[in-house]
């Protein structure tokens, strides 16, 4: 199978092990999957796929989570916690604000440790054991670490996670000391971080577990399954596009290869496959830039900055898949601003949905395209949010409002509640902190018009 939607299935090579082969992207050279550790092609380095003689059909998928596709997996299960069977939310008022079809958010976040990392993990660790590793390490923003350091800790494994030095939320820092893995503060971003571990793996001192590991990716595209299962099932057709935020773009290659595999299984129609669509924040977007100029690879950036931390990435690793799966499905990557960002969270946690900043440049991007008219209102669109509010319960603070002080008092604080200069203070301190124009814009006349509707009421009118 190459990277083209259309291509056929191939032939099981010798070297398989149940139906199941390692193969480089762009020389074709093949491998068994679990003789050897392999994580890019021997030959010309470039990045390898797990392939299978038996692509999957809908028909085969049983029970729940990330383990219901099995059949589209290397193992019949793994380490599990469980994860996957995360929700499809209907968001009605941002359907309408935004001017869509229909719009739906697959909140990636509900997953065991907070991010949609998990999928990647529980088929990523299985891989390990099946090699005889004792040692996982990763470079992370945040989620890998988290959720390397809990699989590795099932599945009773040494955990090593390397972290930008002062570049990562404290949750999600929290999380991966808690699980017993050893953590290693670098000085450098998240690609030097990447770089070393990828050289202690070559000198096989670690088995690597980021998403340069073909094997993570496995776990990463049952998302696309249970979209395309879930938007069926509601509304008898498969979504005309997924939005999604890209880092490493580890998840755009997933959903992409899901979606190659339903076609050569004959599930799918060309035509049927949904828009891939990769939004990243302004200060981190070399994939827009290679988009953008039409180029088949990307250019590395090394100084990138955003408040999105989970994708503060400059170099993903994961492009050469990527954008294959944006080009051949018509799709485009944008890049929005922190505070489009900010913006965009603070209206999904309106709708009850609670998403750290990079969940939330899928929204941000949406709503950029669909204002350009790249997105057109006759579209169904899913946004695919990818970590939890609580991963970064700093950014979530200061886009929140803060508390009000009040008395140690009931009557006091009803006095409060009631007083029109407190509710007009705490709206503009939301207005003072919604730095986009149009937000602020947005509060302000929501602010006039309750007050004017209280100055009503108390009159008896």
């Amino acid at each position: 199978m190459s990277l083209e939607l259309s291509a056929p299935t191939q032939s099981e090579p010798a070297c398989a092990d149940d139906g199941v082969w390692l193969e480089c992207i762009e020389c074709g050279e093949q491998w068994a999957p679990f003789d050897d550790i392999h994580y890019t092609c021997a030959d010309c380095d470039s990045l390898l796929e797990v392939r299978y003689a038996e692509p999957p059909t809908f028909d085969d998928f049983e029970g729940r989570g990330v383990w219901r596709y099995n059949a589209a997996l290397p193992f019949k299960e793994g380490v599990t916690l469980p994860e996957g069977d995360t929700p499809l939310h209907e968001v009605p008022d941002l359907q309408e604000e935004i001017g869509v079809d229909s719009l739906r958010v697959k909140h990636e976040g509900m997953n065991p440790t907070g991010a949609f990392k998990d999928r990647g993990m529980t088929v990523g660790v299985a891989v390990a054991k099946e090699l005889g590793v004792d040692r996982l390490a990763c470079a992370s923003t945040g989620n890998t670490s988290a959720a390397l350091a809990a699989y590795g800790a099932r599945g009773g494994m040494e955990t090593l996670v390397l972290l930008p030095s002062g570049k990562v939320a404290a949750g999600k820092i929290a999380q991966a000391s808690l699980h017993g893995a050893r953590i290693l503060e670098v000085d450098g971003n998240f690609d030097s971080c990447l770089d070393i571990v990828q050289d202690l793996a070559n000198r096989g001192e670690v088995y690597l577990l980021n998403s340069l590991n073909p094997f993570r990716l496995e776990g990463q595209k049952t998302i696309g399954f249970e979209i395309l299962e879930k938007h069926y099932e509601d509304y008898g057709e498969y979504p005309d596009r997924i939005v999604l935020p890209v880092g490493n773009a580890g998840n755009t290659a997933a959903l992409y290869k899901a979606f190659r595999e339903l076609v050569a299984g004959g599930e799918l129609d060309e035509e049927q496959v949904p828009t891939l669509t990769g939004v990243q924040a302004e200060g981190a977007a070399p994939m827009v830039e290679a988009v953008e100029n039409d180029r088949d690879e990307i250019e590395r950036w090394d100084d990138v900055e955003t408040r999105a931390t989970a994708i503060r990435i400059g170099n993903p690793v994961n492009a050469p898949k990527a954008l294959p799966g944006i080009y051949n499905t018509d799709g485009t990557a944008v890049a929005v601003s922190d505070e489009q960002i900010t913006t965009a969270q603070r209206q999904l946690a309106e709708a009850g949905i609670g998403v750290e900043p990079a969940s939330a440049a899928s929204v941000a991007g949406l709503r950029k395209l669909r204002e350009a008219g790249e997105i057109t209102a006759d579209e169904s669109v899913v946004c695919l949010t990818t970590g939890h509010l609580l991963k970064d319960p700093d950014a979530a603070f200061e886009a929140g409002g803060d508390p009000e002080p009040v008395p140690n008092d009931t009557d006091a604080v009803l006095e409060h509640i009631d007083d029109e200069q407190s509710v007009l203070d705490a709206a503009i301190q939301g207005v003072s902190k919604a730095t986009d124009s149009s937000l602020a814009a947005a509060l302000g006349g929501l602010v006039a018009a309750y007050l004017g509707y209280r100055k009503l009421r108390s009159n008896g009118e």
